[in-house]
């Protein structure tokens, strides 16, 4: 697994899938890894080739001393496409990773062939609620709240049926060095894309988890409506619908990809 050199901050990424065929990029979610994809690359990756990356801070990818922003970690996505020569790109994001897919596509759009936003939002939370977590990250840690996470990130169902996945997503979630989350907690903090969706012009797909507390239903279909011609999709999953909903979610990318 390699590091890209964007001049500023070494990205540690994956590739899986045919060297020619169209890139497809995935970004996770707060406090995942690359790895948070798995369930997703053996199929997706028969058609494409497959970038994973871990965002700044998170898994193998250092963290920069400077404050952190959702249009840095896009620019973070830009800059990892510029040092792999790839000029355009699908792009599929989840919570955070929606969040830079969502600037992407207003930003850098000519970049992109099709933006898949999930479990995201234009504002996540509020901004009592992410200052009490990144004081509580910074004090005690990630695992200090990963207990409480794992009850938003999957329905009480899933974690009744599946416990070692989510005991495997919290074990990744806890191995995230603890300013690396909180740099990045301020980052979807601060950040408000309602001005941004408008400028959207990529083929885009929204899906939303049914059960979703932090970003709801409601959010997603407030995306999709501000984002032309944007389809909607909702899951029966929490905010991880990619794992709780593996395949379904799965299916719903590959079938917008082939469209």
């Amino acid at each position: 697994m390699p590091f890209a050199d964007t001049g500023d901050l070494p990205i540690h990424h994956r590739f899986d899938g045919p060297a020619d065929a169209p890139v497809l990029v995935l970004s996770s979610s707060l406090g995942a890894d690359l790895s948070a994809w798995d369930p997703q690359v053996p199929t997706l990756s028969r058609t494409h080739r497959v970038l994973r990356y871990d965002s700044r801070g998170h898994g193998r990818t250092p963290a920069l001393p400077v404050p952190c922003t959702i249009a840095g970690l896009a620019r973070d996505v830009v800059k990892l496409l510029d040092a792999l020569g790839i000029a355009r790109a699908s792009f599929c994001g989840l919570s955070i990773g929606g969040q830079v897919g969502a600037w992407l596509g207003a930003h850098a759009g000519e970049r992109l062939d099709r933006l898949v936003l999930c479990n995201t939002a234009a504002r996540i939370g509020d901004l009592v609620t992410w200052n009490a977590r990144i004081a509580a990250v910074r004090q005690d840690g990630v695992a200090s709240i990963t207990g409480p996470l794992m009850e938003r990130w999957f329905t009480a169902g899933f974690r009744d049926r599946a416990p070692e996945v989510v005991a495997r997503t919290r074990a990744m979630v806890e191995s995230t060095p603890r300013e690396g989350y909180a740099a990045c907690s301020e980052a979807v903090r601060d950040a408000d894309l309602h001005a941004d969706l408008a400028a959207i012009r990529v083929p885009t797909l929204v899906i939303a988890g049914r059960h979703d507390p932090s970003t709801t239903p409601a959010q997603g279909r407030e995306l999709a409506a501000a984002i032309a011609g944007a389809r909607y999709v909702e899951l029966d999953a929490a905010h991880l619908s990619s794992i709780e909903a593996a395949e379904p979610f799965t299916d719903e990318v590959r079938r917008f990809l082939a469209r």
